[in-house]
């Protein structure tokens, strides 16, 4: 299914059907983007250039994806990942990457007494998370992971990150600022993508998304964002056992979940594959019509299942 001939004005009017703004700045002029469609692999610049855009232009998407999704026992993956810290220790938390503040003010909201840091490279998301979290709870500060100057060795308590480290390129620096600035009993927790074959159909949408993007992007899939040693399990158990040696590491998995109608499920859940931004308003169009067939073949109401990992380091 699909509208491969639909004019200009009719695909604006099936992105707005599907609850999406017509823009032209759906098609991403970026470092990374430029580089693939020239057969260049993509350097660390092109990387933060390229997700530096998309926060910009889509400053708090993050959250409007990941609080529709829960597992099993009604978590979202801010939960599950804020399930890590002690509700009762008064301890000093950095939120790695930390984007709208989502996940600070669930921290917050646990424990008036915990001391919170926030960090992330785009100007716009932290904008968003002044506003939320106000002048004086936490403290926000605008730069990039690899360097956490701001913050003395050994001085944070615990660290987490949501969903940011799977785009952090290149990681290694990342996880040396981490185990630099972590407390000699601290904790370091991030979710991660998981392991496709634990989520029933996710494989297929996967592959639908990736094969509209290949589309436009020949050499898609061929270069990824980040660091591949991040979504492999066993991978990225030996790269955090390297980094942090003596310390207690675990990867576990998860499913968090969402249903809806077939069509507002094609939005939701593209929503979740940064690929998908780089697509200009034909492709996009095409990709949510034929992402709303492959749900509605579960009826009326369809689920949408994704698969997540929580690493855990606890020196």
């Amino acid at each position: 299914m699909g509208i491969r001939a639909a004019g200009r004005d009719d695909l604006r009017d099936i992105l707005t059907h599907f609850g999406l703004p017509a823009s032209d700045e759906m098609t991403l002029d970026t470092g990374w983007t430029r580089a693939i469609a020239s057969g260049f692999t993509p350097d660390a610049a092109a990387v933060r250039d390229h997700l530096e855009t998309v926060h910009r232009v889509h400053a708090g998407f993050t959250e409007s994806c990941a609080v529709t999704c829960v597992d099993a026992e009604g978590r979202d993956s801010y939960d599950w990942l804020a399930d890590v810290i002690d509700d009762d220790a008064t301890a000093s938390i950095l939120d790695l990457a930390c984007g709208s503040g989502v996940l600070l003010e669930r921290l917050a909201g646990r424990n008036a007494d915990v001391r919170l840091t926030g960090m992330d490279m785009s100007a716009d998301e932290l904008a968003l998370a002044r506003r939320r979290l106000g002048p004086d709870r936490v403290a926000l500060h605008h730069g990039l992971a690899q360097d956490l100057g701001f913050l003395a060795d050994g001085s944070v308590d615990a660290v987490l990150c949501h969903w940011a480290l799977t785009l952090m390129d290149p990681v290694a620096p990342v996880l040396a600022e981490v185990a630099r600035v972590l407390a000699p009993r601290g904790v370091f927790a991030a979710i991660v993508d998981g392991p496709m074959d634990i989520a029933p159909g996710y494989s297929a949408v996967n592959d639908l998304i990736s094969n509209h993007v290949r589309r436009a992007y020949p050499r898609y899939g061929d270069v990824d964002l980040g660091d591949p040693r991040i979504r492999d399990t066993t991978e990225l158990h030996d790269l955090l056992r390297g980094v942090f040696p003596g310390a207690r590491v675990r990867v576990e998995s998860n499913v968090v979940s969402a249903t809806a109608a077939p069509e507002a499920l094609a939005r939701e859940a593209s929503s979740f594959f940064y690929s998908v931004f780089l697509l200009g308003e034909s492709a996009r169009a095409n990709l949510l019509i034929d992402l709303a067939a492959l749900f509605a073949e579960q009826g009326a109401l369809a689920t949408f299942h994704m698969p997540i990992n929580r690493l855990l380091v606890e020196r």
